[in-house]
């Protein structure tokens, strides 16, 4: 067993303005995000994750039939193809956060996840979908418009260097998935993320590392960088980590920069805390169950 894992973290700018063609989005995307997944290989990096849906402009801050041309088949689609044969080829793990089209008009906000033998494990979809203004100039998170909430539930992936859970975004304000993923077995959860300054931006340093104190697993949270137009509706402010199961940053990206954060989980660590804090065993699921239940 590996119990030290090199974890590569991808924050980048989308360097094209939203009035331009979709492809046009998803060919420049992928070509920069390929040479940065290289670079993030070639330093070390065992298991890599790109930013929430890594092909184009954070799109959901309008509400726009144009956006549904980036959907694509997942596993099936050419993207998560091109980036299993990348996977396979470079022995690394592989987070790849897309939009998806099952049939005929169903869309899903999920991430990929590919083994380093290039193979497909399985997804994850977003299951927490938010709709919500941003300033007075018509943009937001308008997620509902774009994505029908997950119902893969709480996935763990037993991939070659770690068990790897997935939660994207909005979901981090939810601790019910999040302990979920630990009670399936992930010593470290993927939040793929674009998220902007104001009015959350406190809770980026605080949600996660309680989830990762609360369940005992490492925590990686990536963030896309820049301002984005025709949009323009707040900074996309980066700070992309990794956080141990103490509530510790082991690294952290810079604000404003395209960059690959590398750090190193030691799954050790997670042993160590586990012994000293038995949150599994004294928690008391037979008492919950009005978590449940709907309110009036």
């Amino acid at each position: 067993m590996v119990n030290k894992v090199s974890i590569g973290l991808i924050q980048a700018k989308n360097d094209v303005n939203g009035d331009e063609p979709v492809h046009l989005h998803k060919e420049k995307a992928i070509e920069k995000h390929i040479k940065m997944v290289r670079d993030a290989a070639s330093k070390g990096a065992q298991i890599i994750c790109l930013q929430e849906i890594f092909y184009g402009p954070y799109f959901c801050s309008e509400q726009n039939a144009k956006w549904y041309e980036a959907a694509e088949e997942v596993p099936n689609g050419p993207t998560v193809q091109l980036f299993s044969s990348l996977a396979r080829e470079l022995g690394t793990v592989m987070i790849l956060p897309v939009y998806e089209r099952v049939g005929i008009g169903t869309y899903y906000n999920t991430a990929a996840v590919i083994d380093a033998d290039g193979t497909y494990l399985g997804k994850y979809r977003k299951q927490h979908i938010p709709h919500v203004g941003v300033g007075n100039n018509g943009w937001g998170f308008w997620e509902k418009y774009y994505f029908k909430p997950g119902n893969l539930g709480y996935p763990v992936f037993d991939t070659a260097f770690a068990k790897v859970g997935v939660y994207i975004c909005y979901d981090r304000h939810f601790p019910e998935g999040a302990r979920l993923l630990g009670l399936n077995g992930a010593e470290i959860v993927f939040n793929p993320s674009a998220t902007v300054a104001g009015l959350s931006e406190y809770l980026w340093k605080l949600e996660q590392p309680a989830h990762a104190v609360a369940n005992g697993y490492y925590v990686a949270a990536i963030n896309r960088v820049g301002m984005e137009a025709p949009w323009n509706m707040g900074e996309f402010y980066g700070q992309s980590y990794l956080v141990d199961p103490r509530g510790q940053f082991v690294a952290v990206g810079s604000r404003d920069q395209d960059e690959i954060i590398l750090a190193e989980m030691d799954k050790n660590k997670i042993h160590e805390v586990r012994d000293t804090w038995q949150f599994y065993r004294d928690r008391r699921p037979e008492t919950y169950d009005d978590m449940v239940k709907l309110l009036p």
